[in-house]
């Protein structure tokens, strides 16, 4: 299971930026305008997601867009389907108490 990303995603704003990011690649100026965040906010938040690999970059003229990885988010899904379904599996197991 990879904590680290779901630690990521667990700020609120990154969350935003993702589920935003699902739907269209943004520059930062979208993103800003979308979620009222201030840019160098967003710009951090991008740099973390970026540096996760959960996003990557376009360059488009003087701006850079932004889109989610989305085998990055399949990966992250697929481990979260295989704990569903060990949870699924053990719902009658109980560890006898000392």
């Amino acid at each position: 299971m990879d904590l680290a990303t779901l630690k990521l995603l667990a700020d609120p704003l990154r969350a935003q930026i993702v589920v935003l990011l699902a739907r269209e690649s943004l520059c930062v100026c979208h993103i800003v305008e979308e979620t009222g965040a201030q840019q160098t906010n967003v710009s951090n938040h991008l740099r973390a997601l970026r540096r996760a690999r959960l996003v990557e970059t376009e360059p488009s003229g003087r701006y850079v867009y932004y889109r989610l990885r989305t085998e990055a988010i399949e990966a992250l899904a697929a481990q979260l389907g295989e704990l569903a379904g060990l949870a699924a599996r053990s719902t009658d197991q109980k560890r006898p108490c000392p």
